[in-house]
């Protein structure tokens, strides 16, 4: 009985929350979800019990969607461990879960100059790349162009242009941000293991 009030106190808080962050008053939020003004404010407070066809139209109205306003939000342990993992000249920490951003994985790099990035090491995928660079400057290879990226900026491009970071004059991290077809080109070679390019 107490993990189901405190769901549905988490649930009334996120409708309220959410409308707030909206600039939205009461009415404004009922009139989107076809409620009225008194029973929105009973549903928020918890002198209303909540229903599952309110719900919907609620979630609807405020840009979620059911399975988010009802989400446990005490299954997971918010912290991430990133744990390194090792490939000739760079070194990768996973900072996201498989489920915390649909189709995208964040990643840290530490790419030392030991890094190939040879012609032959240039890969091509679908979609685009993305990352910023946190310390070192990195030689980000496109197609016939070598550009180099200092501390503080970031690079965005095609990734159908054949590519590969390497590192200039020192180590290089960079935060990373590939979306799926990215991350198996990058991230996983053949046999399940860390790819050699980025």
């Amino acid at each position: 009985m107490t993990q189901e009030v405190t769901m549905d106190a988490m649930i009334r808080q996120r409708i309220r929350g959410l409308r707030l962050a909206r600039g939205w008053s009461l009415d404004a939020l009922a009139a989107r979800c076809f409620l009225s003004p008194s029973t929105l404010s009973r549903i928020e407070t918890g002198h209303r019990r909540i229903a599952l066809d309110q719900l919907v139209p609620i979630a609807r109205a405020l840009g979620t969607t059911l399975d988010q306003l009802v989400e446990s939000a005490d299954d997971e342990d918010v912290v991430i461990r990133p744990q390194p993992e090792h490939t000739r000249g760079v070194t990768t920490w996973l900072l996201s879960r498989d489920r915390a951003l649909p189709g995208v994985t964040v990643a840290k790099m530490r790419i030392t100059p030991e890094r190939p990035t040879t012609a032959e090491q240039l890969g091509v995928h679908p979609g685009r790349d993305w990352f910023t660079v946190l310390s070192g400057t990195a030689r980000l290879h496109l197609g016939e162009r070598t550009l180099l990226v200092q501390a503080g900026e970031a690079a965005e491009f095609s990734t159908m242009v054949p590519h590969a970071i390497g590192a200039h004059e020192g180590p290089v991290e960079i935060l990373t941000i590939f979306d799926r077809d990215g991350e198996r080109a990058h991230l996983h070679g053949q046999d399940g293991g860390p790819h050699p390019h980025k």
